[in-house]
């Protein structure tokens, strides 16, 4: 399956430049560009893409005003990967609680952003999870933690989401749980609709805001 992107940054160069790195996969294809949040929301609509690679930092709208706008439209698609040259955590888990799916430096080597792209359409891992957890684990503050207690999990729904809290793709709960791929996909969607949330992230962000899991 071909997935279609759309591009959203400020700077013509690095639009360009992206495009070229991402046209050169055969599963990849750029369906649109913007240079700010406003003109995103735009191209969106009109090309429906599986994935928006969103810069933080834009005139006219910024990306986490544009990501929320664009969550709020189909919780369901696009995901939206923040692309940023600013390593400011305060902006990335904004981005990720207005609904991104992850986000990229964007001088990360080409082969690591393809793989954060299919990584985030796939919706079956984190991406970069180490520093996923790291990022929300210290920008949920005590006094919040249990504000936003979690839906009833069954003991074993439970274990899945604190392994998807600690970064394991389905594979990997699957081997560490002794079932099989799909019997944990079925799983994850379950723990997914139960806390309303619309990716792996969102759970996370859920987890650690209901104090199911601490820092």
């Amino acid at each position: 399956m071909t997935l279609r992107l759309v591009l959203v940054d400020d700077d013509v160069l690095v639009r360009s430049g992206l495009r070229v790195i991402l046209e050169s996969e055969p599963d990849l294809t750029v369906v649109g560009e913007a240079g700010t949040g406003r003109e995103a929301l735009e191209v969106a609509a009109r090309t429906d893409p599986d994935v928006v690679l969103m810069d933080v930092r834009m005139p006219d709208m910024d990306g986490i005003t544009a990501t929320g706008l664009l969550v709020a439209r189909d919780p369901g698609r696009p995901r939206v990967l923040v692309l940023t040259t600013f390593e400011d955590d305060d902006y990335l888990f904004r981005s990720l609680k207005a609904g991104a799916s992850g986000f990229a430096l964007k001088r990360a080597d080409p082969d690591e952003l393809v793989d954060a792209i299919r990584i985030v359409a796939r919706g079956s891992s984190l991406v970069l999870p180490d520093l996923t957890r790291r990022l929300i684990a210290s920008h949920v503050p005590s006094r919040a933690r249990g504000a936003a207690a979690l839906p009833e999990l069954t003991g074993r729904e439970a274990d899945v989401l604190r392994l998807i809290a600690g970064g394991l793709s389905n594979a990997e709960i699957a081997a560490e749980m002794f079932l099989s791929r799909e019997t944990v996909k079925t799983h994850v969607s379950s723990v997914l609709l139960k806390l309303g949330a619309r990716d792996r992230t969102q759970a996370v962000i859920a987890a650690y805001e209901s104090g199911f899991m601490t820092a």
